[in-house]
């Protein structure tokens, strides 16, 4: 019999499981709900009242500012880039990249702590006592966690939402993740909030950012240079290994 103060393995399971199918849930609906109202013209369109609000809230701006932004994030709702930008445009490149890492960061650990509790512990001890290739993959990042932690946030073809969950699913320390999380994403984070920084000359001429632009050379070259250093030492490594030192 199970005691009375205590639920039942099914019941405490799905308990476990709740927070993170209510951001799947959250992050289908707003897939289809927000796409217009977080974009670049509804900042656009609003740009004077929230100038305005700014000004007179300073405080309770950046305090709201930072929690849409872990929203934003933490649902994987569409707009974090829009996000991004308007922190630039509201607080300038600096402080406004420090809010949108500080918000990101934040967002990130909710997600992945979300997806531990309800997943990671039980498919991260699958995933240890499976033995083969798949215990070998997660051998290699176990041995390079600090390494694969940056690359994954350096990189810019990798989506946001699965660096933020397929560690969850690696057992790696909460520690671990938020640091690497929020040095990570500094590169990017300054590049878009300048861009967000000069917004209101690109509202006064009637264009749009260039979203593009951390692919551009003078830009993309040093990321690049960033994820070489975060490889570095798993090449060291696999060489001192091969050489038996």
């Amino acid at each position: 019999m199970t005691p009375t103060n205590q639920k039942p393995k099914w019941a405490q399971g799905l308990v476990r499981k709740l927070p993170i199918v209510a951001i799947v849930a959250v992050a289908l609906i707003g897939a289809f709900t927000l796409r217009d109202s977080l974009s670049f013209q509804a900042l656009a369109e609003n740009r004077e009242a929230l100038i305005a609000f700014r000004d007179a809230n300073y405080l309770l701006t950046v305090v709201l500012f930072i929690a849409a932004y872990v929203g934003i994030v933490a649902f994987s709702l569409p707009g974090a880039t829009i996000a991004t930008l308007t922190g630039g445009f509201l607080f300038a490149t600096f402080p406004g990249a420090l809010y949108n890492v500080t918000g990101a960061t934040l967002g990130a650990i909710a997600i992945f702590q979300a997806a531990r509790w309800g997943f990671g512990d039980k498919l991260g001890a699958k995933i240890e006592g499976a033995g083969g290739a798949v215990k070998k993959i997660k051998d290699g990042i176990d041995e390079n966690q600090w390494s694969m932690l940056f690359l994954i946030r350096l990189v810019p073809a990798v989506p946001f939402f699965v660096a933020n969950l397929v560690p969850s699913f690696m057992q790696v320390p909460l520690h671990r993740f938020a640091i690497s999380t929020f040095l990570g994403i500094v590169p990017g984070a300054v590049v878009y909030t300048s861009v967000g920084a000069g917004l209101g000359e690109v509202f006064a001429r009637g264009e749009t950012p260039n979203l593009g632009i951390i692919f551009e050379p003078h830009i993309l070259l040093p990321i690049i240079g960033l994820c070489l250093l975060a490889v570095l030492p798993i090449v060291i490594k696999s060489i001192r290994g091969k050489k038996g030192l």
